[in-house]
């Protein structure tokens, strides 16, 4: 458990998605069933945002199938581990849509992870919802259509984080110690570029691999130079350990520590709404074909965990407002009625405000050479 303190800052997400779908021999008029795939992470780094994911999952679908399943049809999830690693998802993928016949998988907590089986959602003509992928490359550089993210990206968390950090810390000493795969390479860029923190000399970083143990030297390091802000563009195990770590050193008291991301609950409220908001679309289309569920997706708004959010069609990115919050101390969370009063709101951003535009996501995707309109199922490069 990760010991709450005053000086740590984190983005609040709340995590909510729809899904889509695509006929197959298993989604036969005549099936009483239609499978859907957890493509998710029960071991390794993740471990607690995959079985968040579950819990959350088997929850959702036994009230769908309770009420009545979709179109008539009983939901059963077919589940399978992906140990965080982006080539035991690709393969877990090919193995749901080719031999399970799932026309939809959600999952993932590792924006890899979330890209590679993406991939196989386009070859395959299918669709995939991560619960949970952060980097701005999921829906930019390699997005497509077959691709949904409910939960913000990077760029949303670094613009309402820097908002808050240019107005209290501006001119302050930085130091990044950052996740050494896309999502920790994004989020470190995007917040650099909105504080002015570019120069890599003046502000270190640190590179970290994805499920270490250790994170003393790095934290050392950021003592020795001075930090004055800490940014730990880490998830899951590895940001607890790095923030426990940081707290028993005393670090906590000497600078402010940055979390672009928190993990309480958002792999929970990301599964759970992604089925129920994958049954709205195919009964809103009236079948579990691929392109029919995608525009019953794109433009739709909903309301989920916070105020009225949007599918936009150009990203499928869901635009929502985010928030920065601040960790309120131990003993004031426990004197909370249910003691999970965990944070104090200290930035608000609308989602429109937040989220990369349409002319900077399109310069984005021309400098790796691909076109504005996203790619689709058998369509040309």
């Amino acid at each position: 458990m990760i010991k709450l303190s005053t000086k740590i800052l984190l983005i609040a997400c709340s995590v909510l998605l729809p899904a889509a779908g695509f006929v197959s021999d298993s989604v036969a008029a005549d099936s009483p069933i239609i499978k859907i795939g957890l493509n998710y992470p029960e071991t390794g780094p993740y471990a607690k945002q995959g079985l968040d994911q579950k819990r959350a999952a088997e929850i959702a679908v036994e009230e769908i199938n309770a009420s009545g399943g979709i179109l008539g049809k009983k939901v059963q999830l077919v589940m399978r581990d992906t140990k965080s690693n982006a080539k035991i998802a690709k393969a877990n993928a090919a193995e749901l849509y080719d031999v399970e016949g799932v026309p939809m998988i959600l999952g993932g907590s590792s924006s890899a992870v979330a890209i590679a089986t993406g991939e196989v959602a386009l070859q395959k003509d299918r669709l995939f919802f991560a619960t949970l992928s952060y980097s701005t490359e999921t829906t930019g550089e390699y997005g497509h259509r077959h691709i949904f993210r409910e939960c913000f990206d990077a760029y949303f968390a670094g613009k309402v984080m820097a908002d808050y950090l240019n107005k209290n810390f501006k001119g302050r000493n930085y130091f990044y110690i950052t996740a050494n795969y896309t999502w920790g390479w994004t989020t470190e860029s995007v917040l650099r570029s909105f504080t002015n923190t570019k120069d890599t000399v003046k502000y270190p970083e640190i590179l970290t691999e994805l499920g270490a143990k250790d994170f003393k030297a790095a934290l050392l390091e950021a003592k020795a130079h001075g930090a004055e802000v800490l940014v730990l563009s880490l998830f899951g195990r590895d940001m607890e350990i790095a923030v426990k770590q940081a707290d028993e050193m005393g670090l906590k008291n000497r600078m402010q520590i940055i979390v672009p991301q928190m993990n309480e609950d958002m792999a929970q409220g990301a599964a759970y709404v992604i089925l129920n908001e994958y049954k709205a679309a195919v009964e809103r289309a009236r079948s579990f074909e691929t392109k029919p569920v995608i525009a019953a997706l794109e433009g739709h708004k909903y309301t989920g965990l916070k105020d009225e959010q949007y599918w936009r069609k150009f990203d499928h990115q869901s635009i929502q407002t985010v928030y920065a919050v601040k960790v309120k101390p131990a003993a004031e969370v426990k004197k909370s009625k249910y003691q999970m009063d965990y944070f104090d709101i200290i930035a608000t951003m609308k989602g429109d405000d937040a989220a990369v535009d349409f002319k900077e996501w399109s310069e984005i995707r021309e400098m790796v050479n691909m076109k504005p309109e996203l790619e689709e199922y058998g369509s040309a490069k």
